[in-house]
């Protein structure tokens, strides 16, 4: 696992751009094929629901897309951590649907941003307080194993929702 991305041993080697496009599709479908229901239920005591997975990359999306800006409009940076279960007290209530459209909406304008920025900026550098000088392209390796990940894990709840 590389210390710049912790999501690193997710990534599957497709182009990142495909990973980042693909996302908001895979993460609707798994969302509208479980239901708002089914959606809600978290896995186990002290889990994510599927509906909280998609509100925490809804909030994770905010975040990179504050990082990926911040990256480019200061002279290397230092971005702030954020702690996501603390985020995640605010999710009760908040439907899977809903939070698939607000990351499906921040995802496009990222990518829009990504894309007119590649390759010129992938060098520039940031430092993330925990994980040391990284830099833009980074942030953009960390997104797409991010989007692995969690995808991965919705996966196995449909899954196992389709054997219960």
């Amino acid at each position: 696992m590389s210390d710049l991305n912790p999501y690193d041993r997710f990534l599957d080697g497709r182009p990142l751009e495909t990973i980042l496009a693909a996302t908001p599709g895979a993460l609707g479908y798994v969302i509208e094929a479980l239901g708002a229901e089914r959606s809600a239920i978290p896995p186990a005591p002290g889990k994510w629901s599927a509906a909280e997975i998609a509100c925490h990359l809804a909030d994770a999306e905010l975040v990179f897309a504050f990082r990926l800006r911040q990256t480019l409009a200061e002279d290397a940076p230092t971005i702030q951590p954020f702690d996501q279960d603390k985020w995640a007290a605010t999710y009760a209530g908040v439907s899977g649907s809903q939070a698939v459209d607000v990351f499906t909406a921040l995802r496009g304008w990222n990518l829009r941003l990504i894309r007119a920025t590649l390759p010129l900026a992938a060098e520039r550098p940031v430092t993330h307080p925990e994980r040391g000088t990284m830099t833009f392209m980074n942030l953009v390796e960390t997104m797409a194993g991010h989007d692995l990940n969690h995808l991965g894990q919705l996966q196995r709840l449909a899954e196992a929702h389709q054997r219960a």
